[in-house]
């Protein structure tokens, strides 16, 4: 029993070496990439292994490449691997672009795919434009109706425009910028309601998709809905203020007649009292004038009777009162 435990230890040594060995002399991926037309030494994936790159990756991606008839060196795919890049989208987007007679090289799918962009993807843009469908956009026309439309917009990716091109979103906002523009230069919203191809027609001619990554192919209105009355509402909210304003003016110049008949009723306060102060000095003057001898008592009885024949006058003159008691 002795002798079987050494043979079966020295037994599973012997596969735990043989697995070392071939984990760093990947034997077999040298023989596939052998029959796959792609040469490689043994050497050059031992050293793959010691420069932290996947042997298996590299190999894989020059066979596919080689198949379609792609020339791109092992040192390119360890680059960019090394600095950080997605080889194997590289390499799908370079086949899927040969196929569909793209122009993409090697250098742009790299620049695309370090940029945080998903080259394939782009290269399926490319061949397969996608639909956009922007968020409601709110616009009001000249007759102030207001307007909720929704439009679908169709872009094609710009591969040349990939690396620092503006995104979907700014296609769309710039879509929706363009839509409340051509809106509002309407005079009706009627004439929108009836012809919603010339606001894509406007639109699309306006150049929206420069700088970004996608070419518009088309902008199509899928639905145009009536909104609020925003010319009313806004006249209703003048016509309050106006009011409001009116109000406070008539509210002025109350409170200065107000102010007013209250300094004339002060006034005429003052006056009766200066009256009164002055024939308070009337009995005064007439004691002293008889006391002075400047006034008779025959001079006093005339004025009397003045002051009589006045008073009569007066009550002549005056309309008789009809009021029923």
């Amino acid at each position: 029993m002795g002798d079987l435990g050494v043979y079966a230890v020295m037994i599973i040594g012997g596969f735990i070496g043989l697995a070392i060995v071939l984990y760093f002399i990947p034997v077999g991926l040298w023989f596939q990439a052998m029959i796959s037309g792609v040469r490689i030494s043994l050497l050059q994936l031992i050293f793959m292994r010691w420069r932290k790159v996947p042997p298996s990756l590299i190999v894989n991606a020059m066979i596919t490449s080689k198949k379609a008839g792609l020339d791109i060196s092992r040192d390119d795919l360890e680059a960019h691997f090394l600095a950080g890049g997605h080889v194997q989208s590289v390499i799908n987007a370079q086949v899927s672009a040969e196929k569909a007679n793209l122009d993409l090289t090697f250098k742009t799918a790299t620049a695309i795919d370090l940029a945080g962009r998903d080259v394939f993807n782009a290269v399926q843009m490319s061949v397969n434009p996608k639909v956009l469908d922007t968020p409601p956009v709110t616009a009001v026309a000249k007759d102030g109706i207001q307007l909720i439309s929704k439009a679908r917009v169709t872009v094609r990716a710009n591969i040349m425009q990939l690396v620092g091109g503006a995104g979907e979103e700014t296609v769309l906002a710039r879509v929706g910028e363009g839509i409340v523009s051509s809106i509002g230069s309407s005079k009706s919203h009627k004439t929108v309601l009836e012809n919603p191809d010339a606001i894509s027609k406007l639109v699309l001619a306006k150049g929206l998709d420069a700088g970004t990554a996608f070419e518009i192919l088309s902008i199509d209105i899928a639905d145009i809905d009536i909104g609020k009355n925003i010319g009313a509402e806004l006249q209703m909210d003048q016509a309050e203020a106006d009011k409001n304003i009116a109000q406070a003016k008539a509210e002025e110049r109350r409170a200065m007649a107000v102010a007013l008949e209250q300094e004339m009723k002060a006034l005429a306060q003052e006056m009766k009292a200066k009256v009164i102060e002055a024939e308070a000095e009337v009995p005064k003057a007439m004691s002293q004038a008889f006391r002075d001898g400047n006034l008779g008592i025959m001079d006093y009885y005339k004025m009397k009777n003045i002051e009589s024949d006045t008073q009569m006058r007066d009550s002549i003159s005056k309309p008789p009162d009809t009021t029923e008691k």
